[in-house]
């Protein structure tokens, strides 16, 4: 029991260390949210930085090889002179980059061309001599490109790639032209580190298996040592406890670590060699090492590092460190080597075995002056523990007398005792407050019933059949059953079997707009299907709207209009089919497709058959007054019937949506097959790429000619523009679900009109929390009661308003809570709930005066929902803020 306990105690104090460790050591680069495109489209990448083998002609030379850009000169890609297997097209990042995702795309030239690469290699280089051909986890070079002319292609770098200089070169048969647009996302790789040296992984036989423990992706030189490359050990992925298992699919036992045996090393310790892009002031070492002593694998007893700058000798002085020793948890962890400033370009470290096995999964080296990861931790699966131990910090001292051990002993036998009965008393009184609230809860879900029942029309989900199961969305209220109810802290870590719970609750009363943007933006969009990831994110018609009365409040279902539901739509006219020009596909989903069009006298159609305010959304569009560029949802014809009532009734919600800054429905094509909505397109896409791509300019009083630069005048006029679209979607009683920067779309003149396709694009999947494959919820802009007991209404939106101004002021230059990872942004989400001053905030922005910050963004975070201020009072701030 006693042991039981202590094992308890242990985990509750890592946990509780666990936010002191991540703003004392620097964070890891993380390949999940180090995503950012690094200049091919947005141009900040020059033309002499891009090169080519070969060309077709000047008009297909390397500086049209952008993704997504046609300046009008080109004809819009590179093309090679002729179809060889030497052929390629280069790209100097001009330092050294993490590479985490690459796109492709083909050459149309408007309709006049259409050539692709239906599959390419990609090589890389650090120093723009030595080359290295890029292979998968695998061992493949081959990636598969494009199908088409117009598809934007994105791959995912497995393993990532640490490069300056990448090649892309296509694969085709001599008789073909191919032609290629390229952008590539990643981050600065900010450790400065070039290559390490260490002896080749060995094999272990455990259980009559052969664990591996090979480097299989270092690009160096392979043989009894591993020379001048990088691999494994730098692929910003942490092995698991276990070292049999891997985060990898249909990988080999082993895969994730490099290990080595002390009976291959007589002189007891292994020697690595770290060579670096310059002399750099180290101040720490982070190696993270597998602990499974029952294994016979143990993080090493002791490492002995050497410096040397240049080619000179290697110091004689030299930095030891011993790990304290742990022989009662197998958790693999990080350790922090202080590494006291020494001024170095190379690093020398011997690590010692301290048992029959040591293996590394990564290293990471933090130096004085550099900047930290623009990233969060690397996540884990759910329910694993923290790999970060109170003995992992080098200051931590280990006391050998054993007088003072009994005496902390006895002291930690007392303390847990106290703990116990503290927490005993606590759950208590806890449990009688929850039963309380789920009393409440449930007396306001049946009287919402009710009241339903007693309106004289209902809504249903239009998904359900008769005999199958639709696909789930998340109710207005989760009702909480008392029987079954928890604390939030349980809840935390039964999340994925409350959604499942709570999924097949209730009557489900949602008519998603999720396709008011799924239509929109400038770049390549994989859609998904409407309700398919299990919530809608755009708004729903029934919705909790807070009712304050003089004595007491409580929630209701607001009715919205039957007109929005049934009817014929009198907004809306058909426009002809035949004036629809493809040009491009912009996504998929389940039972339709998103395309750009060019239509022939929209601007005219929409002034003669629409009201007034519409046609201002069609001001400053491409091309011509006939011919306009509008983005078309598509629903294929084989779709069923559900999915055909799910469109119209999308189309008759949005064609009421009339603001300056939702993006609007402009006509639709329902006579025939396939039925078509046509909505307006927005030439900049969405904020979030559009703010990462600008520097704030210091002038803010006047405009400046740098269209890389924005003030801070502009930044607060789009965080008025989105208020002022929320505020009306409220007035409508509409709950957006999902407001942040990456669902704002930026026309011209810096005009911001509310959507919603975030989680549609790989580039944002980084952004949602995924719940078994259920469900997906951008847990980082939710407000905490909407993750604890699923409840969304316009106070939760002006939480996530808070969220997106923050976004806006840091100019989308970071992920909120980057400092953690998903499961701790939802323990911090249980410390809003319990409210004891543990709860950690955003950070004020630099460019945030501290007025707005404290008054606006923290009012927006507050605990009690009827605190928070409207979004009419946000746009009244933000106005006053702009005088």
């Amino acid at each position: 029991m006693l042991q039981i306990v202590s094992e308890m105690t242990l985990l509750q104090i890592r946990h509780g260390l666990l936010l002191f460790l991540i703003t004392a050591v620097p964070a890891q680069v993380n390949p999940g949210v180090c995503r950012y495109p690094l200049g091919m489209t947005g141009g900040q990448i020059p033309d002499d930085d891009i090169s080519a083998s070969s060309q077709w002609s000047e008009s297909t030379a390397a500086r049209y090889g952008r993704l997504d850009f046609d300046d009008g000169d080109g004809d819009g890609a590179w093309c090679p002179k002729i179809m060889a297997e030497a052929e390629f097209l280069q790209v100097d990042l001009r330092s050294l980059h993490f590479i985490t995702l690459v796109g492709t795309q083909g050459r149309h030239a408007d309709g006049m061309g259409n050539e692709f690469a239906q599959r390419y290699r990609i090589k890389y280089s650090r120093d723009g001599t030595r080359w290295v051909a890029w292979q998968d986890r695998k061992g493949s070079q081959v990636i598969e490109g494009n199908k088409n002319a117009y598809d934007v292609v994105l791959k995912d770098m497995e393993p990532p790639i640490i490069a300056r200089f990448i090649r892309f070169m296509p694969v085709a048969d001599n008789s073909m032209i191919v032609c290629m647009r390229v952008e590539l996302y990643g981050c600065e790789w900010l450790d400065g580190l070039v290559s390490y040296s260490a002896p080749a992984g060995q094999e272990m036989t455990y259980g009559g298996k052969n664990v591996n423990l090979n480097d299989s992706v270092y690009d160096g030189t392979l043989g009894l040592r591993m020379e001048h490359g990088l691999g494994q050990l730098t692929d910003g992925a942490w092995g698991l406890d276990d070292f049999l298992f891997s985060n990898v699919y249909g990988v080999w036992p082993g895969y994730d670590y490099v290990g080595w045996t002390n009976e291959s090393f007589p002189k007891g310790y292994v020697e690595m060699k770290f060579e670096f892009d310059r002399i750099r002031n180290f101040t720490s070492m982070k190696v993270h090492c597998s602990n499974m002593f029952s294994r016979g694998v143990r993080m090493f007893r002791q490492t002995t590092c050497y410096f040397r700058t240049s080619e000179s000798e290697w110091e004689s002085a030299a930095v030891t460190f011993r790990p304290p020793e742990d022989r009662v948890s197998q958790i693999a962890r990080f350790i922090t080597v202080p590494l006291g400033g020494r001024m170095a370009t190379s690093i020398k470290c011997r690590f010692a075995f301290n048992e029959a096995w040591v293996m590394i999964s990564e290293v990471a080296f933090q130096s004085a002056g550099t900047a930290v990861y623009n990233t969060s931790l690397p996540p884990r699966k759910r329910g694993h523990p923290t790999n970060l131990l109170p003995g992992d910090d080098p200051v931590h001292k280990v006391d050998e007398s054993n007088t003072r051990i009994l005496i902390g002993c006895l002291v930690a036998v007392i303390l847990i005792l106290l703990a116990i009965i503290v927490i005993i008393m606590w759950r208590q009184v806890w449990q009688k407050m929850l039963e309380k609230a789920s009393r409440r809860i449930l007396d306001d879900e049946l009287s919402a019933r009710l009241a339903i029942q007693t309106q004289a029309f209902s809504f249903h989900h239009s998904s359900q059949s008769s005999g199958s199961t639709s696909n789930s969305t998340y109710e207005r209220i989760f009702p909480l059953c008392s029987p079954d109810y928890q604390e939030p802290s349980r809840l935390i870590r039964k999340l994925p079997e409350f959604a499942q719970s709570i999924e097949d609750l209730g009557h489900r009363c949602s008519v998603s707009l999720c396709s008011v943007s799924s239509a929109a933006g400038s770049s390549s969009r994989q859609l998904q299907a409407c309700g398919s990831d299990g919530a809608p994110h755009y708004a729903e018609a029934d919705i909790v709207n807070q009712q304050e009365g003089a004595a007491s409040s409580s929630y209701s279902i607001t009715a919205v209009n039957m007109n929005l539901l049934s009817g014929k739509d009198t907004d809306m006219r058909e426009f002809p089919r035949d004036k629809l020009t493809f040009k491009e596909k912009l996504g998929e989903g389940q039972f339709g497709e998103v395309h750009l069009c060019e239509a022939e006298g929209m601007q005219g159609f929409v002034e003669k058959n629409l009201p007034g305010e519409v046609t201002s959304c069609l001001e400053g569009s491409e091309g011509s007054r006939d011919t306009v560029l509008v983005a078309v949802k598509t629903l294929r014809e084989d779709a069923n019937k559900n999915a055909r009532n799910d469109f119209l009734k999308e189309i008759r919600i949005m064609s009421r949506l009339r603001d300056p800054n939702i993006v609007s429905l402009l006509a639709v094509c329902v006579e025939s097959d396939p039925l078509c909505m046509i909505t307006e397109y927005m030439e900049n896409g969405d904020l979030n790429q559009f703010l990462s791509c600008h520097q704030l300019n210091q002038a803010e009083q006047t405009p400046t000619s740098d269209h890389s630069t924005v003030s801070y005048s502009s930044l607060i006029s789009m965080g008025t523009q989105i208020a002022s679209g929320m505020k009306y979607l409220s007035s409508l009683n509409f709950v957006h679900r999902d407001l942040a920067t990456r669902n704002c779309l930026v026309g011209k003149n810096y005009t911001i009109k509310i959507a919603d396709f975030g989680m549609s694009r790989n580039l944002y999947r980084g952004d949602y929390y995924r719940i078994q494959g259920r469900a997906v919820l951008p847990i980082r802009w939710m407000s905490w009661e909407s993750i604890l007991l699923g409840k969304f209404t316009m106070a939760s939106d002006v939480w996530a308003f808070g969220v997106t101004l923050w976004e806006i002021l840091n100019l989308c230059k970071e992920q909120p809570y980057c400092q953690f990872s998903d499961e701790q942004v939802i323990e911090n989400t249980g410390e809003f709930f319990r409210d004891q001053g543990k709860q950690v905030y955003l950070p004020r922005p630099h460019c945030c005066p501290d007025l707005l910050y404290s008054s606006l963004m923290l009012g927006c975070w507050r605990r009690n929902a009827k605190q928070r201020p409207t979004f009419q009072e946000i746009y009244n701030q933000l106005g006053e803020s702009q005088e």
